[in-house]
């Protein structure tokens, strides 16, 4: 469809792209431009949309034909001439005409933003510091311990003052200069004390007071507080306490192993499962470390040539990001709308959110890509077969759906951006990260 294709880089990451379409794919425009035409045309002696094309030409002309012809054709005329040229453009072009004349090829060129170029530097064995994996008896008892508080009981304290850790049942009724205000009052709020979740200072005003007292909470709502006409505002709140509870922590006994895990038959059984558990989760998150440090070194070894990261390839991650995030909200019954009315912000807040990091997840994308060009990194039929099979796994879904909603060759390069992580995080040597002699001298 391109007679040819020539691609002229300016200042930055712009540059001009001139090409010709040949008169044969012209033509073919042209027909379907005129079978389009035609249909809505009414021209006496014939009837509508049966226009003969020698007809149309003599009383419109051919060029009247031309525009419609051109849209037809451009996109993939375009995008032959961005593979022959060898540019991977970032946004959309502004194209014009150079020339259209009749019997000849078609001129055009497009003002193109394109991806910078990425000069690599050491990506492979690079130096990051050793992950333990070690899990000590001190974690296992701490993990222990956790289950155990989920398997407490709360119960009645007696005539007996509440205590940090202790949760009381409270009626309260707060306001600010005589006023009350929304969100100021609850009747048979289970709050426990310690917790945090109150005002600061709210909590700490309980501790001390048995059931059936009554309290005045003197408070200060924090500056930044996030309804505005509360922030740093003095309040009273109105508290009655109805009950006061404790935790009731269960024995650790083989009782308590076969309560928490149905699969173990004692303590020690518990134990050995809670420390195989640790074990592979530490496992994993010395692995990722590793691939963080090492895809981090990898990135900062590259250098981006030709300027700075189009402004279009950031606002594009951005949005990215964006969408991922709100489709994760949307799984857990959550729309847009929800969203930004629970959390009191706007789509451009979310933007915001996702700006700093842009630039080097978009250099991050680079480098990687740039590595799987370096070593020539492809991914096989048997690697896409065995990465739809996980997608179907991961989300419940059949291979097919898989396939139908992944293009083979979306599905290729993500796979050959894995084996540029792995390239880069496998080849990594750990090494314990070295003491300070102060510290050195501590531990002697």
């Amino acid at each position: 469809m391109v007679a040819k294709a020539e691609f002229a880089k300016k200042e930055g990451n712009q540059g001009e792209l001139t090409f010709s379409i040949t008169d044969d794919k012209i033509q073919q425009g042209l027909d379907q431009a005129f079978e389009k035409t035609r249909k809505q045309l009414n021209v006496p002696g014939f009837r509508k949309g049966k226009v003969p094309r020698a007809i149309f030409n003599q009383m419109y002309g051919e060029e009247s034909l031309y525009n419609d012809a051109l849209n037809i054709v451009l996109p993939e005329a375009y995008s032959d001439a961005v593979e022959e040229a060898g540019i991977t453009p970032v946004d959309q072009p502004q194209i014009d005409v150079k020339s259209m004349e009749k019997g000849k090829d078609w001129v055009l060129k497009a003002d193109v933003t394109v991806a910078p170029e990425i000069k690599l530097g050491e990506y492979k064995g690079l130096t990051v510091e050793k992950q333990s994996t070690t899990v000590t008896a001190k974690q296992v008892n701490e993990e222990i311990d956790k289950l155990r508080e989920q398997q407490a009981e709360l119960v009645l304290k007696e005539d007996k003052a509440a205590e940090n850790g202790d949760t009381v049942v409270i009626d309260f009724d707060g306001s600010v200069d005589g006023d009350h205000f929304d969100g100021g009052k609850s009747d048979n709020y289970s709050l426990e004390l310690g917790s945090n979740s109150f005002i600061p200072g709210f909590e700490d005003q309980l501790v001390g007071h048995k059931a059936d007292e009554d309290v005045q909470v003197k408070v200060t709502f924090p500056k930044d507080y996030q309804a505005e006409n509360l922030a740093g505002k003095e309040a009273i709140f109105d508290v009655k306490i109805h009950e006061v509870k404790t935790k009731e922590l269960p024995e650790v006994d083989d009782e308590f192993a076969k309560d928490v895990d149905e699969d173990v038959d004692s303590l020690e059984e518990l134990k050995a499962k809670t420390k195989d558990r640790l074990k592979e989760e530490k496992k994993t998150a010395a692995h990722d470390a590793v691939e963080d440090e090492a895809i981090n070194a990898a990135v900062d070894n590259a250098e981006v040539i030709g300027g700075d990261i189009p402004e279009s390839m950031t606002d594009e991650d951005i949005h990215r990001q964006m969408d991922q995030y709100l489709a994760q909200m949307a799984q857990q019954g959550i729309n847009p709308e929800t969203y930004y009315q629970i959390t009191g912000t706007k789509e451009e807040d979310l933007h915001k959110q996702f700006e700093p990091d842009a630039e080097r997840r978009v250099k991050t994308n680079l480098v990687l890509e740039a590595i799987v060009a370096a070593e020539k990194l492809e991914a096989t039929d048997k690697d896409v077969d065995a990465e739809v099979k996980n997608l179907a796994g991961q989300y419940n879904m059949e291979e097919d759906a898989v396939r139908s909603a992944l293009t083979a060759d979306m599905l290729k390069h993500d796979i050959a951006i894995k084996k540029a992580v792995d390239l880069i995080a496998d080849s990594a040597k750990q090494e314990a990260k070295k003491s300070s002699s102060k510290k050195a001298d501590e531990e002697k």
